[in-house]
């Protein structure tokens, strides 16, 4: 009975650190974001740089995307340093080609967006934690409601309608609310059934990934709370 004890109290322990880690990480990830952003948006000369050269900021986006395939569809083949390298990178250029948002949205409308999403984003994720029901049968609905966003957005970029814009938006906080809450679960699950004794990188590299995952979630949502409740500076 001792032995189990002690085992159950080794398994939180474990859990523990591999969770905080995980939102370590995310953390470093979202502030990183959220300094690059601020400062390129205060420099005239990079916004030129960066929005006034569409060749630029196309490659910007292939890079973002090339470092996002990488993490998830090859961690298991680079080591725990490349990995979190990826990720740091990564949330360094998101926060520059995020940086339009100071210009398109008031400063006051952004701060007020972001504790919006924070405090939704902390609730599915104690939601998704705490569940006892299994949340993978959401995955396919999910995954359904993410492509439409992404076909419905390709769309509206031709035919600019604001009425489609909004409905995206509000179809895309319920999809992104989903997965805070599906990815914590998919996280807790990760956590729970780690081998004893497995590898230091291994974990890191877990770690990282599930940050990534929860990071995509929160600016995902933040953009999508941001359009129904950012005020333009026009």
């Amino acid at each position: 009975m001792a032995q189990t004890s002690v085992e159950r109290s080794r398994t939180e322990v474990l859990v523990n650190d591999f969770v905080r880690s995980v939102y370590n990480w995310m953390a470093v990830g979202l502030c990183l974001t959220g300094v690059m952003a601020l400062y390129v948006s205060s420099s005239e000369t990079m916004m030129r740089l960066i929005f006034g050269n569409p060749l630029i900021f196309f490659v910007l986006i292939l890079a973002e995307l090339g470092m996002v395939f990488a993490l998830a569809g090859a961690v298991n083949r680079i080591s725990a340093g490349t990995a979190t390298s990826l990720f740091v990178i990564y949330s360094a250029l998101n926060g520059v080609t995020l940086s339009f948002i100071f210009l398109a949205y008031t400063r006051t409308s952004i701060v007020s967006t972001f504790f919006i999403c924070a405090g939704t984003f902390v609730a599915c994720s104690i939601y998704g934690w705490t569940a006892k029901k299994d949340l993978t049968s959401w995955s396919g609905f999910l995954t359904m409601g993410l492509i439409g966003i992404i076909i419905a957005s390709l769309v509206n970029m031709f035919i600019k309608s604001s009425a489609m814009s909004m409905i995206i938006s509000y179809i895309g906080v319920i999809v992104f609310v989903g997965l805070t809450a599906y990815d914590t679960q998919k996280l807790k699950n990760m956590a729970l059934t780690q081998p004893a004794g497995v590898d230091g990188a291994v974990v890191r590299k877990g770690a990282i990934l599930g940050a990534l995952s929860l990071y995509l979630d929160f600016i995902n949502l933040f953009l999508m709370l941001l359009r129904i409740f950012g005020t333009s500076r026009e």
